[in-house]
């Protein structure tokens, strides 16, 4: 166990860490104060903890994403105003009021050798949107091949007030019809970018993604996105909490992921996605709302897919246990189920030890 607050001195940290497999740890923290903008922008090492700082442009918010070589920060139009949020419990208010989704600006790339902690100096952007929640990203080609959950409209935090959680029937109906839908999306960025290379040619060399990237007069790189899903994927209502092969995928091209569909204001089902495919399998129980699902490999296996899913259900209805499901990784049926003799709360962000 570490305590970071005896080495780094951050006001906050993200939910998604990465982890390689000697055990090091890479997080983004957050430091607020007075000259805000010019934050840390080194690397430090901490035991084996590795945080790398980059600079907060208008303390826009970023995700963390992680290659072999690469860690990656998109910088979304989602801002933060400091002084709302700091004084939101002094004026009645909450911190959902201090977060404001700015479509006016575009969503930026920036690129940092995890090594040496040098960001690249590529500008790859895009046209807005939110996203919380990576799947996975890897190197090949000389890109970075980024793939992310992603919604066109950042306003859906909004929608989780707890006025709207304690609607139901129609009422809980508008408040899901109005929120943007996630669904996965491939970005690739390509890294050897300069003066020499062509302006208006699309440079993504990989063979297996319709992602384009193309530079502009100006040297950025604009990327538009290729979607993860087939056509009609839209009926499951949208896609969050992906999850992958962690321990064998994460960094290396990889072909599966899974997820919780959103088919409701809260996930309502399980998925399984194919990103070579496309295709995608589905475990959907009416009245049952499952958690993100969590991957446990077998043991010395060689299959992406040899494992299980673990997913914890809950369900509104009175007197209704909530169960541990276990599906089969590879098949997306299910192997069985344990109950418990109580109620939980609906949660995510779960993980698997083997201690």
């Amino acid at each position: 166990q570490v305590d970071w607050s005896r080495f780094v001195a951050v006001n906050g940290a993200t939910a998604h860490p990465h982890y390689e497999p000697d055990g090091t740890t890479y997080n983004m923290g957050n430091s607020y104060g007075r000259h805000g903008k010019a934050g840390h922008q080194q690397p430090w090492l901490v035991g084996c903890l590795a945080a790398c700082y980059c600079s907060q442009e208008d303390s826009l918010r970023k995700l963390q994403c992680m290659s072999e070589n690469y860690i990656i920060f998109i910088e979304q139009p989602i801002k933060l105003n400091l002084w709302q949020i700091i004084t939101s419990k002094l004026r009645g208010k909450t911190i959902l009021d201090g977060i404001s989704w700015e479509p006016q600006y575009n969503t930026y790339f920036h690129v940092v050798n995890k090594h040496t902690g040098e960001v690249l100096p590529g500008q790859w952007c895009s046209k807005p949107f939110a996203t919380f929640h990576q799947i996975n990203a890897f190197e090949d080609g000389g890109c970075v091949v980024l793939d992310l959950c992603c919604q066109d409209d950042g306003t859906s935090l909004a929608t989780y007030r707890l006025q709207n959680l304690r609607k139901s029937g129609e009422g809980l109906d508008q408040v899901y019809g109005s929120i943007a839908r996630a669904f996965p999306r491939r970005f690739v960025l390509p890294l050897n970018v300069d003066s020499e290379t062509p302006v208006g040619k699309n440079l993504n060399p990989l063979p297996y993604t319709l992602a384009r990237a193309v530079k502009d007069a100006d040297g950025k790189v604009w990327c538009t996105h290729e979607n993860l899903h087939p056509e009609g994927f839209e009926k499951v209502g949208g896609l969050e909490f992906p999850q992958i092969n962690y321990s064998g995928y994460n960094g290396r091209r990889y072909r599966y992921f899974y997820g919780c569909g959103f088919g409701h204001l809260v996930g309502d089902s399980l998925i399984k996605v194919d990103v070579e495919t496309k295709n995608f399998k589905i475990w959907q129980e009416d009245g049952s709302y499952p958690s993100e699902p969590v991957f446990v490999p077998v043991p010395d296996a060689t299959a992406e897919d040899s494992g299980v899913i673990l997913s914890v259900v809950v369900s509104p209805t009175e007197n209704r246990s909530a169960f541990l499901l276990v599906l089969d990784a590879e098949t997306f049926r299910e192997l069985g189920r344990a109950e418990v003799p109580m109620q939980m709360p609906y949660g995510f962000h779960g993980i698997f030890t083997s201690h």
